[in-house]
C-alpha cells in the first residue's frame, strides 16, 4: 500500500477543499494512508481532523518560501510519502519543488479544479508528473494553454449519494414557506455571484409568470450580489414570487422540494450543483457553458440553453412545468446518470487506479 499527501494552501472552504476531504476519506476506505497538509487555522484543518484524517500544518506564506519547502521535505522523508497531490497555486509550487528534490522521488499530481487563467505555468508543465482535472472542459482548457494532452486526466467530482438521497430526505420547503402543496416550485442553490446568472433568471421569471402565474421561485445561497438581487426583486414587484432563502444547511431537502432546478450560470468548470440536483431526482436547466454540458444531456435529464438567453430559459421552464410526465422522466434519468458516473466511490476508485498505475510504472 502507499501513502498520499494532500496539500492545500487556501485557508477558506469551497468546492475544492470539499473534494480534497472527499478524496482523503475515500482513499482511506480503499486502504491508502492519507495525510492532509494545510495552513494552520484553516477550515480544512478543522474539518479533516473531525473526520479522523491525519493532518499536518505548515505556513505557506509565499511561493518562494525556503522554510516551507524544507518543512515539506522533512515530512516527505519522515512519513515516507509516495504520492503528493497538490491543489492551489502556492502549495503546488512549494510541494512540487520539495517533491522534485526529495530523494524519495514521490509521484506529484496537480489537481486543477477551475478553468480560470493560469498564473504559475511551472506547477502544470514542469513540477507534476500528471495533472488531474475535474471536468473535460478544464482538461481542454489546459491543453489549449500548452499542457501536453497525455499528461492531463479528467476525474469528475463525485457526490455522496447517502446524503443526496431522495428516498431518505424530507422535502418540507413548501410547508415551511406556507405554500400549497400543488404550487409549482422552481429554484436554484448557488453562491450569489454575478457569474451565476441570478439576474438573468429574474428576467426569465417574468416570462414564466405570464404563462404560469401560480409558480413560485426560491433562491438559496448567500454572496456579494445579495443586495443587488434583492433590489431587482423589489423593483420588478416580485417579492411574493421570488423568495430569498439565504444560506441553507439542508440543501438536499431544498432540492427535493423543487419541481425544477435551474441555474443560468455564465461560467462553470464542472457543474457540481447540477449533479446534486440530479441526485435528488430533479430535472435541471442550465446554460451551455464550461463543463455543464458534461452533466446535462439536453432533452434527456434536463435542458441546456444558450447563456444570457432569457427567452430560451423561460421557454425551458414553461415546457417542463407543462409536461409533468416528461419532467418526471428527466428526473429519473438524472438520478441514474449520477449513480453511474458521479459518485464519491467512483471518483476515489479512479483516483486510486491512477495512482496505482503510475506508481507501478515508476517502479518498473
Amino acid at each position: 500500500m502507499f501513502t498520499v499527501l494532500h496539500t492545500e494552501s487556501s485557508k477558506g472552504w469551497g468546492g475544492q477543499e470539499n473534494r480534497i476531504l472527499k478524496e482523503a476519506k475515500g482513499l482511506q476506505k480503499l486502504g491508502v494512508r492519507v495525510i492532509v497538509l494545510c495552513q494552520p487555522g484553516s477550515i480544512l484543518e478543522k474539518n479533516a481532523r473531525s473526520e479522523g484524517i491525519e493532518v499536518r500544518t505548515c505556513t505557506m506564506g509565499k511561493h518562494y518560501n525556503v522554510v516551507a519547502i524544507s518543512s515539506i521535505l522533512r515530512l516527505m522523508k519522515r512519513e515516507k510519502i509516495d504520492v503528493v497531490s497538490t491543489h492551489s497555486g502556492r502549495d503546488s509550487f512549494l510541494a512540487g519543488i520539495a517533491g522534485r528534490i526529495s530523494r524519495r522521488r514521490p509521484l506529484i499530481v496537480r489537481t486543477r479544479h477551475i478553468a480560470m487563467p493560469i498564473t504559475t505555468r511551472i506547477t502544470y508543465r514542469m513540477l507534476p508528473h500528471v495533472v488531474v482535472t475535474t471536468s473535460e472542459y478544464v482538461r481542454q482548457y489546459l491543453i489549449r494553454k500548452g499542457i501536453a494532452p497525455e499528461k492531463v486526466v479528467t476525474i469528475h467530482t463525485g457526490i455522496d449519494l447517502s446524503v443526496f438521497n431522495p428516498d431518505s430526505t424530507t422535502g418540507n420547503l413548501r410547508e415551511d414557506l406556507g405554500l400549497k402543496q400543488d404550487i409549482p416550485l422552481i429554484g436554484t442553490v448557488a453562491i450569489l455571484r454575478f457569474k451565476k446568472g441570478h439576474h438573468i433568471l429574474l428576467d426569465a421569471v417574468q416570462e414564466v409568470l405570464k404563462e404560469i402565474p401560480e409558480a413560485v421561485f426560491v433562491f438559496a445561497g448567500d454572496g456579494p450580489q445579495k443586495n443587488n438581487i434583492e433590489r431587482k426583486i423589489n423593483s420588478m414587484g416580485l417579492t411574493q414570487k421570488v423568495l430569498m432563502l439565504g444560506l441553507r444547511k439542508d440543501v438536499p431537502g431544498v432540492l427535493k422540494s423543487l419541481d425544477i432546478f435551474v441555474l443560468p450560470t455564465l461560467q462553470e468548470s464542472h457543474g457540481g450543483v447540477f449533479v446534486e440536483a440530479m441526485a435528488m431526482g430533479r430535472p435541471v436547466i442550465g446554460t451551455d457553458v464550461g463543463g455543464v454540458g458534461e452533466v446535462i444531456q439536453d432533452g434527456i435529464n434536463g435542458y441546456l440553453v444558450r447563456p444570457n438567453d432569457v427567452s430560451a430559459l423561460a421557454g425551458a421552464m414553461i415546457s417542463m412545468l407543462r409536461d409533468k410526465e416528461r419532467t418526471a422522466l428527466m428526473g429519473r434519468e438524472g438520478r441514474k446518470m449520477v449513480q453511474e458516473g458521479f459518485t464519491i466511490e467512483g471518483m476515489c476508485e479512479k483516483t486510486y487506479a491512477l495512482y496505482s498505475s503510475l506508481l507501478a510504472r515508476k517502479r518498473r
